[in-house]
C-alpha cells in the first residue's frame, strides 16, 4: 500500500488488532499511537516524496531486571522488552543508498558497495547502519536502497537501549524488505551486536539487543552466546502488587563509552589468569582459593567486579525462580541485594573521581527514602549514568511519583508496561 491508503488504514482500525499486541495500553489511548504513526508516515512522505510501497516497523527498548553486567561474561539475565519503541516506516528507492532521517536527530546516507567499518564513524549511528547491512548482505541476501524514516520515544542515554532497539529496528526492516522474515530474533541480536562491537566501537554483551528483539519477560542464559536459552518468565504475581518504575537520573551515557568497556576489560583480566575467556568458565572457588595473587596481577577494582558477577549471575537464577514460584518478596529481596553489589562491587554508579556530581547515587538515596523500606530499587543497566529502577506498591504509585519527583524534577519516573512481543513488522 502507499502512504495515503496506510494513514487511511491507520484511522480506520485496520491494524488495530496488531498494534494492541506492541502496545498494551493501546486501547486506553489509542488516538495517541495512531497519530504517532500518523506522523511519522507525513514526516516519510516529507523526506522522500517519490511514491512508493510503504512498510512499517517496530523495536522496543528494554528494562534490564537481573543480572548487572553479567551477559558480556556470557552469564544469565532477566530482562524485558517495554511499551516504548522506535518505529521506522520504509520504502525502496531504487538506488544503492540506505537513507535515514530519524525525527529529532537528521539524516544519514550508507553507500551498499562500501560496507566495512570506518574508523571515523566509530560511536556514530551511521556506523550502526553500516555494519546491520553488512551482516545482512554477508548472509547472502540482495540488499538494495531503500529510504528509512524513524521515530523514537525510547530516550537516547537513558539506559533503556536506544541504541539496541535501532540496532534491531535496522535488522528487522532488512528482514522484512529483503529477507522475507526469515531471520530469527535472536539472529537479528546477534547481528546488532556485531555492528556496535565492529563498527560502532562499543564492546556490548548481547542482552539489550535480545530483549528487544525476543519481546516479554524472559530469563536468558548466555552460557552458549551462539544458542543462547530463552525462558518466559510470568510475571502476574509481581504486576498485580507492584509497578515498575525506570527514573531518569538526569545524567546521560553520551561520552561514557571508556567507562563501560572497564568493566568487560576487568573482568576478563581476572578470567585471564585462569587461561579463560570469560568469568563463566571460571570455577568460583578456585577463583577464591587464587584471590590473593589475582589482587597483585589485576587490582582490587578488577577483583570485586568479578566477585560482582559470580554473585549476580546466582542471584538472576534464583530471581527467575522466586517469579516462577510466586514468591514477590523474595524476588524483591534479590533486586534489593542485587543493587548493593552494584554499588559495592561492580562500582558501576559513580564514575571514578567524581565527587560533586553523583546523580545515580542521588537517585538511589531518593528512591529509597521515597520507598520506605517497600518495594526494591536499584542501579538500571550499565550505570554511571541514565536510569535507576524501582518496584512500588501500586496503591502508592502516585505518592511515590509525586515525592521522587519533588526531589529530582518533573517527568523523572516513567511507569513502565511489559510489552509482549519484540521485534515486528507492522504491516
Amino acid at each position: 500500500m502507499n502512504i495515503t491508503q496506510a494513514i487511511e488504514s491507520i484511522h480506520q482500525g485496520a491494524f488495530d488488532e496488531t498494534l494492541r499486541k506492541l502496545y498494551p495500553r493501546y486501547d486506553s489511548d489509542k488516538e495517541k499511537y495512531q497519530n504517532r504513526i500518523v506522523s511519522l508516515m507525513s514526516s516519510y512522505k516529507e523526506h522522500f516524496p517519490e511514491p512508493v510501497e510503504i512498510h512499517l516497523f517496530s523495536a522496543p527498548g528494554r528494562i534490564e531486571v537481573g543480572g548487572n553486567h553479567t551477559d558480556h561474561q556470557r552469564g544469565n539475565v532477566l530482562a524485558a522488552a517495554i511499551d516504548r519503541d522506535m518505529i521506522a516506516a520504509a520504502g525502496l528507492n531504487g538506488t544503492e543508498k540506505i537513507r535515514i532521517f530519524s525525527i529529532g536527530y537528521g539524516g544519514l546516507e550508507i553507500d551498499l558497495n562500501d560496507l566495512e567499518p570506518h574508523e571515523d564513524e566509530k560511536e556514530t549511528t551511521a556506523s550502526l547502519v553500516r555494519g546491520v547491512a553488512a551482516e545482512i548482505k554477508k548472509a547472502g541476501y540482495d540488499v538494495t536502497g531503500f529510504d528509512v524514516c524513524v521515530s523514537s520515544d525510547v530516550p537516547g542515554g537513558s539506559g533503556i537501549s536506544s541504541s539496541a532497539a535501532f540496532e534491531v529496528l535496522i535488522g528487522e526492516v532488512l528482514n522484512g524488505l529483503f529477507c522475507k522474515n526469515q531471520h530469527s530474533p535472536v539472529t537479528l541480536a546477534k547481528i546488532g551486536q556485531y555492528a556496535e562491537q565492529h563498527y560502532f566501537g562499543k564492546p556490548s554483551g548481547l542482552m539489550d539487543q535480545t530483549a528487544s528483539a525476543v519481546g516479554g519477560f524472559v530469563a536468558i542464559d548466555f552460557k552458549d552466546t551462539a544458542a543462547p536459552v530463552i525462558r518466559p518468565i510470568s510475571t502476574e504475581e509481581l504486576g498485580k502488587r507492584y509497578a515498575i518504575f525506570v527514573i531518569d537520573t538526569g545524567s546521560a551515557h553520551a561520552d561514557l563509552s571508556n567507562v563501560y568497556a572497564g568493566i568487560p576489560i576487568e573482568m576478563r583480566k581476572v578470567a585471564a589468569y585462569f587461561g579463560k575467556e570469560v568469568l563463566r568458565e571460571v570455577d568460583e572457588n578456585q577463583f577464591r582459593a587464587e584471590i590473593g595473587k589475582i589482587r597483585k596481577l589485576t587490582g582490587d577494582r578488577a577483583v570485586l567486579r568479578a566477585i560482582h558477577f559470580f554473585e549476580e549471575n546466582r542471584r538472576a537464577v534464583d530471581e527467575a525462580a522466586a517469579l516462577e514460584q510466586g514468591n514477590v518478596d523474595e524476588f524483591l529481596r534479590i533486586v534489593k541485594e542485587s543493587g548493593f553489589s552494584s554499588f559495592i562491587h561492580l562500582q558501576n554508579v559513580i564514575i571514578s573521581g567524581q565527587t560533586e556530581h553523583q546523580d545515580v547515587a542521588y537517585s538511589l538515596a531518593v528512591a529509597e527514602y521515597a520507598l520506605k523500606g517497600k518495594g526494591a530499587y536499584r542501579v538500571h543497566g550499565g550505570g554511571f549514568a541514565g536510569t535507576i529502577m524501582a518496584f512500588v506498591p501500586v496503591d502508592e504509585v502516585e505518592t511515590f511519583k509525586q515525592e521522587v519527583e519533588a526531589q529530582l524534577f518533573p517527568g523523572a519516573c516513567t511507569l513502565m508496561s511489559i510489552r509482549p512481543v519484540g521485534c515486528a513488522q507492522v504491516f
